[in-house]
């Protein structure tokens, strides 16, 4: 059947969003508030009016590029998939509400974080590094429990994103109002063109440790935490704002951890991004993570050297 040339951009104009919702509304799962997925496949994100088959490294922005590239339709197979009988009306276009704005709130912090000092220290932590973080505001104390708090800001200075980690057990979390797009980072350069990228706070001070322990400078680096990957499927959005936020970027650093969910992390984000970045893939050499690898390497260094005789 051929179709007119309004039938045609009729049928451009639809995206996936509305198409998956009228047509194959079984397909359609919502993943946050602004974010969708299939059901059939779980990588291929819908948002903001785009998509994204992450595992693939494909995407586009209509209803007829996914019916093409994803499903394997011929054009006018396409176009009739959408169109149907012509005389039909399309369904209006589906967006999704919008994301209501955080509101992060500043915990009550204690005047002498001593406590948190102590603890990351304790983790291997170099004290200069941390008390640096201290001096500028990146690391606290809560005053409630006497826990370590990670502060990342917006480009305006503003707090946005606090995660919070015991000095006395394992919990972690992130403070109410936290927004993921602006974690816990350290930046001195006007216009970073390389930045190295972790999973956690924490991995990122020990790297930065590993860094000055091997006579590096290392503060004249830039780092970026991304506050964990959740499902690993899609660009997080730490890294997505902070490329936003440093258009000079070029080379980006992967040091993700050291096991599924981190591998499958880092093999999706250079498929989703590898065309305008350079990448290299540098997950800890030993343990999980890199402060696994710090505490190693410490206690390796106390251990008295065998002299062969």
């Amino acid at each position: 059947m051929h179709y007119s040339k309004e039938d045609i951009a009729k049928a451009r104009e639809m995206d996936l969003l509305t198409y998956l919702a009228c047509f194959e509304p079984d397909n359609l799962k919502q993943v946050s508030a602004n974010v969708y997925s299939t059901v059939e496949h779980d990588s291929l994100m819908i948002n903001n009016g785009k998509w994204c088959w992450f595992s693939r490294g494909i995407g586009g922005r209509t209803a007829l590029d996914y019916l093409i590239k994803v499903k394997g339709l011929r054009f006018p197979d396409a176009v009739a998939r959408i169109i149907g009988n012509p005389t039909d009306p399309l369904p209006l276009s589906i967006r999704p509400p919008p994301e209501t704005p955080k509101i992060f709130i500043m915990p009550e912090v204690a005047s002498n974080p001593s406590r948190a000092f102590q603890y990351l220290v304790g983790r291997g932590i170099d004290p200069e590094i941390v008390q640096w973080c201290i001096d500028h505001r990146l690391i606290f104390e809560t005053a409630k429990h006497g826990n370590v708090l990670f502060i990342g800001y917006d480009q305006d200075g503003n707090p946005k994103y606090g995660a919070v980690r015991s000095t006395t057990d394992s919990f972690k979390g992130d403070v109410k109002g936290s927004d993921k797009r602006f974690s816990f980072k350290i930046v001195n350069a006007q216009s970073p063109r390389t930045v190295h990228v972790f999973e956690a706070a924490i991995d990122l001070l020990s790297y930065a440790t590993l860094e000055k322990q091997f006579g590096e400078k290392w503060l004249k680096r830039s780092y970026l935490s991304l506050a964990g990957i959740g499902s690993g499927k899609s660009i997080p959005k730490a890294l997505e704002q902070f490329l936003k936020d440093y258009p000079e970027i070029s080379y980006i650093n992967l040091h993700l951890d050291n096991d599924e969910p981190g591998r499958i992390a880092a093999k999706n984000i250079k498929e989703a991004l590898g065309s305008r970045y350079k990448f290299r893939d540098n997950p800890p050499p030993f343990g999980k993570d890199f402060n696994d690898f710090l505490l190693h390497k410490n206690e390796k260094a106390k251990q008295p050297k065998t002299i062969r005789r």
